[in-house]
């Protein structure tokens, strides 16, 4: 934003701050405030309230919550109560697929024992908790900037800034006649859990370095609908996961369909990003997915309710950055904590909020502040997470090098399995050897796709399906999807790889459009943004920059 002028902000000072009320921030909440109601704690969120933001298959591992809750079980305010009943794996071709036996899987990948959950809810649920033991929960207050103490330790943050407009002079826009600064939220420690690709936390690895000398991080768009079936067609607490058609057994991704409660199923599909051709459309494969026999079944005579995308890291333990630096740590999914063959973050994420806060706890009992809480970066990569994910740290790898059947189920298999036996890895541990911008080839040396137009039944068109996310943003207000040279889009991304930008969001944000005596223009419709951060990472030029908008904006998840 316009920083040339001094913003005088007043400030609030607490033990802990916490941006992002996800899994991981709200366990890091709660566990403070078990271990000492004393200790004072704000937990800021940018969405208009705890959850809605919120998006994720899903399976839940309920080890994190168990160790917050341990009666979760018979607690009936909490939404985790659908077991799973049947797991299955199948590997699809276009109209027929192939069952694989459970017994031929690892078993790390079994989710008997699992819960079928919205996270939405559960996070809604987990807010009124930490509300209830004293934690002060600020929705719609987007964190724009990190500030910090003289000797570099990370200080507090921005929050609550308001009342930019649109200027045609600048990106940032100008300070509108309802402008409000903010305030400065200063904390003894600043937990940063704003989930994959977090805006701040992007900032705080590149002002400590975190990232110096491990392997990049690698994202897939993750794409969900949740619909109310026939009851004649629900299975309660079937999960169901596929690989295959229609991404085909060379490009990374895979499908879900989980059985909830109250006949409906969450389903989805996961696309690598780090797939080469940029005519490739993520959204429109997920749609066509639906169309195979095994979904559409499922879904006839049923009817979506909610959609929305998100971007999950699957990097794995070789892409871990460090997660603790001076006054400040990262959390969750900031760090990218997701196990990747088991398709689950949100357990990590709590196990990672809640040894944040232990560690915080014990420093602050002995009257330390702003240093570098260093046993919760070893309990993230030597502790219960980092046990999770070493066993499976190669099979992201093995599927960028050899696709998802003969690298990730073949290969990832038996690499699984040898370490579940033997603790024993023929590989080692591979390196994912550039980013997924780096990914993506130029257009001339790839097909064009073609995509079947949606049939308004099973499948639908991107606009129409944001408008089930209630999507908001402040009409006058900047965009926050920033260019770093606005020139990149026409003349080089379009001519060079047919600007990628126009499929691979999944919210229809970018166009190129021809008016009448026109040259292209790249038109960004920022009010679409459902702040699934696709653009940040898969921007083949790297030129785009996502920002917050104004606290509140963006999807209003129901039911995700």
């Amino acid at each position: 934003m316009d920083n040339t002028e001094a913003v005088q902000r007043e400030s609030m000072d607490y033990d802990v701050v916490i941006v992002g009320a996800g899994p991981a921030g709200l366990s890091a909440a709660i566990r403070l405030k078990q271990l000492n109601p004393e200790t004072s704690v704000v937990l800021l969120e940018k969405g208009s309230e705890v959850g809605a933001h919120i998006l994720s298959g899903a399976v839940l591992d309920a080890v994190g919550l168990e160790k917050l809750f341990p009666d979760f079980r018979t607690d009936a305010s909490c939404p985790v109560k659908q077991e799973v009943t049947s797991d299955h794996l199948a590997v699809l071709g276009k109209s027929g697929g192939l069952q694989l036996p459970n017994a031929i899987m690892p078993p790390l990948m079994s989710n008997h024992g699992k819960y079928v959950v919205s996270m939405g809810a559960v996070t809604r649920w987990m807010g009124d908790e930490a509300e209830k033991l004293g934690v002060e929960i600020f929705p719609g207050m987007a964190c724009s900037e990190l500030i910090y103490r003289e000797d570099g330790s990370l200080k507090g943050v921005v929050a609550g800034e308001f009342g930019y407009e649109k200027d045609a002079s600048s990106q940032d826009g100008v300070k509108g006649p309802n402008y409000e600064p903010g305030m400065e939220l200063h904390g003894k420690y600043v937990f940063l859990a704003e989930g994959a690709r977090g805006s701040l936390s992007q900032v705080a690895m590149k002002a400590y370095g975190l990232r110096d000398g491990v392997d990049p991080q690698k994202f897939g768009l993750g794409m969900k609908e949740v619909w109310e079936i026939d009851p004649a067609h629900h299975e309660p607490g079937k999960v169901y996961h596929s690989t295959g058609w229609p991404l085909g057994l060379k490009r990374g991704g895979g499908s879900f369909l989980y059985h909830a409660e109250n006949n409906q199923v969450y389903l989805g599909m996961i696309v690598d990003l780090n797939y080469e051709n940029p005519h490739v459309y993520p959204y429109m494969d997920f749609q066509r997915w639906k169309h195979h026999p095994d979904i559409a079944k499922v879904l006839k005579g049923g009817k979506r309710i909610s959609y929305g995308a998100r971007v999950v890291t699957k990097g794995g333990y070789q892409s871990l950055p460090q997660a603790a630096f001076p006054g400040g740590a990262l959390l969750g999914c900031s760090v990218g904590l997701v196990n990747l063959p088991r398709i689950k973050g949100n357990h990590n994420a709590m196990l990672s909020g809640i040894a944040a806060a232990e560690a915080a706890d014990r420093a602050l009992r002995a009257g330390r502040s702003a240093d570098t809480l260093s046993d919760y970066d070893r309990e993230i990569h030597d502790g219960e997470i980092g046990a999770d994910l070493r066993p499976v740290r190669n099979v992201a790898a093995l599927n960028g090098r050899f696709g998802p059947f003969l690298g990730g189920m073949l290969l990832g298999g038996m690499d699984m399995w040898l370490q579940t036996l033997f603790g024993f890895s023929p590989f080692g541990t591979l390196s994912h050897k550039k980013n997924d911008a780096k990914a993506t080839e130029k257009a001339k040396k790839h097909k064009v796709i073609e995509y079947s137009k949606p049939d308004g039944v099973l499948s639908f068109d991107r606009l129409t399906n944001v408008s089930f996310t209630n999507t908001y943003h402040g009409e006058n207000q900047p965009s926050h999807l920033k260019l770093i040279d606005p020139s990149i889009p026409v003349d080089v991304n379009l001519p060079v790889y047919n600007e990628p930008a126009q499929r691979y969001c999944p919210a229809g944000v970018y166009e190129i459009v021809v008016e009448e005596g026109e040259g292209p223009k790249f038109v960004i419709n920022a009010q679409n943004c459902i702040h699934c951060k696709t653009c940040d990472i898969k921007d083949p030029s790297e030129n785009i920059v996502w920002t917050v908008p104004e606290g509140g904006g963006g999807p209003n998840y129901a039911g995700m």
